[in-house]
């Protein structure tokens, strides 16, 4: 039995070591890189508004959803924490980006269409419409016309090299593209009508390469040349993986919000944190005195793994989430209070200190259980379910406090409960 003790104890104070090299920011080793992150509404950041263009659209709720998901795939790529995204009236989609600096780029990045489609060469005959597309390294005057190609009929696309006609030595980068079998159908078809002529590869409205077609194309692959250096065919063919906008997209509002409102609402919650946990520990050591003290240096454990856990993930703090931690401290204490009423009922029964500890936490671990489970299930509807940005935070944060504290409910206070049950402060144990 004390050789188990000592385990636990010696595993209690290497996770609370390990917790304390990542909660101080100026810790020595590797916890000093681990930087916690704060969301929107504490940083301050970007808010962006999108507007669909819905007139032509068949299925307008799932354009705005295929939207929205784009729009989180572009995102991602920008590695911001904790986005919001979320679509509002029957069109528009706002973007929320913490900490977010380069705002012209992830403008671009975003709100970018990255629309593909092919033209063939026409004629004043047909009565295709003259345009002039233009780039810094190609001229393409004529009469052209749309094809029904585009980049919906993408599989996926690649950025690689490719030899240059002009020297065997040289090779330039280029995007090879594949379609699906619809694509390739339509692409066959547009490379056997239209031999020794030019078909334009158009992106977003700009022709960036206009190939004379040799022979039919059958395997559904194309390529795109134009790209300088291979990073530019990189980001191009990423671009394009993502998916074009499925529907005319445009930025109706930009707005910068400022971090000092943030400031100002972090500091009253951590006075308010401070508040509740300094009328928690009032309470707990008034009812249980020594035993208490026990369960406050147990919630310091559990502040320092929980706060560990969020840098590590990492979970961005917002107000919400704040709000979820608190409430975890006090589901917290809450169990060592069901814990130290079992233990003063084996106490008034008769049983000496060390099985009124053991059996007070065995009686009272079936309604810690139900209780957290239920919390947990809670949380979990409500991350999954019912998840926008502050919801979610909301629910991780308490959901990660509810597991620590049961941790630390259970195995910390038991262990040290029992610990000195078996030294000479044990005549101070009393609930």
């Amino acid at each position: 039995m004390k050789t188990r003790l000592f385990v636990l104890s010696f595993f209690i104070l290497i996770v609370v070591f390990i917790g304390v090299l990542i909660d101080v920011p100026h810790s020595f080793l590797w916890g000093a890189n681990i930087k916690a992150s704060l969301g929107l509404d504490l940083v301050g950041g970007t808010e962006l508004t999108y507007e669909a263009d819905l007139s032509q659209s068949k299925d307008k709720v799932k354009d705005l959803d295929n939207l929205k998901s784009i729009f989180e795939k572009r995102v991602n790529e920008l590695g911001v924490s904790e986005p919001t995204i979320q679509t509002t009236g029957s069109d528009k989609v706002i973007i929320e980006l913490p900490g977010i600096k380069d705002i012209s780029q992830a403008i671009d990045r975003i709100g970018a269409t990255y629309e593909l489609s092919f033209m063939t060469e026409g004629s004043a005959d047909n009565g295709s419409a003259l345009v002039d597309y233009y780039d810094p390294t190609y001229t393409y005057p004529g009469y052209w016309i749309k094809s029904d190609i585009t980049g919906r009929n993408l599989v996926k696309s690649e950025a690689t090299f490719q030899g240059n006609s002009k020297t065997t030595i040289q090779s330039e980068p280029v995007v090879s593209i594949k379609f699906d079998n619809i694509g390739k159908e339509k692409f066959r078809d547009l490379t056997k009508n239209n031999l020794n002529k030019r078909i334009a590869i158009v992106l977003d409205n700009r022709i960036v390469s206009a190939p004379t077609v040799q022979t039919e194309i059958s395997d559904g692959e194309a390529i795109i040349t134009g790209s300088k250096e291979i990073k530019e065919a990189q980001e191009l063919a990423k671009r394009l993986n993502e998916g074009m906008l499925p529907v005319p997209t445009k930025l109706i509002g930009q707005q910068n919000v400022g971090a000092t409102l943030g400031k100002d609402s972090l500091r009253l919650s951590i006075v308010a944190g401070l508040v509740g946990i300094l009328l928690i520990s009032f309470f707990i050591l008034f009812f249980y005195k020594f035993s208490g003290l026990v369960a406050l240096f147990a919630l310091c454990i559990y502040a320092v793994i929980t706060l560990a856990i969020f840098k590590v993930i990492p979970v961005t703090m917002t107000l919400a989430g704040i709000a979820g931690f608190i409430l975890s401290v006090g589901m917290a204490i809450d169990a060592n209070i069901l814990i130290f009423e079992r233990m003063k009922e084996e106490l008034r029964a008769g049983k000496e200190l060390h099985l009124s500890i053991i059996d007070g936490f065995n009686r009272s671990w079936n309604s810690i259980r139900d209780s957290n489970i239920s919390s947990i299930i809670t949380c979990l509807i409500l991350y999954f379910v019912t998840g926008s940005g502050p919801v979610r935070g909301f629910a991780l944060t308490l959901l990660l406090g509810i597991l620590v504290s049961m941790f630390t409910a259970i195995t910390v206070t038991r262990t040290i409960l029992l610990l000195l049950a078996s030294s000479p402060l044990k005549r101070h144990i009393h609930v």
